[in-house]
C-alpha cells in the first residue's frame, strides 16, 4: 500500500521590505511521504522569497519534469522556476531553457560546498540563474516548526529573512552564489 501525502495548513504573514509585498495567505501544502521536514519548510521559505501574483507549489518531488514553485503568465511562458537541493548542470540547464528566471536555493550540512566546487565553471553559463546557499543550522531549526497547522510571520529586510512563531524566531541569511 503507498503512502498518502501529509496536508499542512500554513498561515503566513509576509513582509517584504526588500520587494515591498505584504500579505497574508493561506496555504495548503502537501508533504510528499519521502520528503523531510527540512525540505517542506525550505519549500514554503522559497515561497515567501519569490511571492508574486502566480506564484503556484507544483507537484515537487512527484514531477520530474516540473520545479518546486513556478510562475506561469496568462500567455503560458514560464516567467520564474525555482529549484531546491543540488541539482545536476542538466536539469538547470533544462530550467533556464524553459523560464527567463530560475532561482536555486541550495542546502544540505556539509555537501553545498563540494556541489558548487563542481558545477559553479559551467553554471556562469547560464545568464538568467541565480544560486542562494541556505545554512544548514538555519534550515534545521525551520523544520522544527513544522506542524500540521503553521502560523507563520516572516520579515524580509535587506537579503536577510526572520521566520516567527509565537514561541520561536529563527534569523536566516540566504548566501548568494551566482
Amino acid at each position: 500500500m503507498a503512502l498518502k501525502s501529509t496536508i499542512m495548513k500554513v498561515q503566513l504573514s509576509l513582509s517584504d521590505m526588500d520587494r515591498h509585498v505584504y500579505q497574508d495567505f493561506n496555504l495548503t501544502l502537501a508533504q510528499h511521504p519521502s520528503e523531510t521536514d527540512q525540505r517542506l519548510m525550505i519549500r514554503l521559505l522559497a515561497f515567501a522569497l519569490n511571492s508574486c501574483d502566480g506564484l503556484e507549489f507544483t507537484k515537487g518531488l512527484s514531477a520530474d519534469d516540473e520545479p518546486e514553485l513556478w510562475h506561469v503568465s496568462y500567455s503560458e511562458e514560464i516567467e520564474l522556476w525555482v529549484e531546491l537541493g543540488l541539482p545536476d548542470e542538466k536539469r538547470l540547464k533544462k530550467a533556464c531553457n524553459k523560464s527567463k528566471k530560475v532561482v536555486l536555493y541550495t542546502y544540505g550540512e556539509n555537501n553545498q560546498a563540494i556541489w558548487w566546487q563542481k558545477h559553479q565553471p559551467k553554471l556562469y553559463e547560464f545568464k538568467n540563474l541565480s544560486i542562494f546557499s541556505l545554512d544548514y543550522a538555519a534550515t534545521q531549526a525551520l523544520a522544527a516548526l513544522v506542524d500540521r497547522g503553521i502560523k507563520l510571520a516572516i520579515t524580509i529586510q535587506d537579503g536577510e529573512v526572520w521566520v516567527n512563531t509565537d514561541t520561536t524566531n529563527i534569523e536566516i541569511k540566504p548566501l548568494q552564489l551566482m
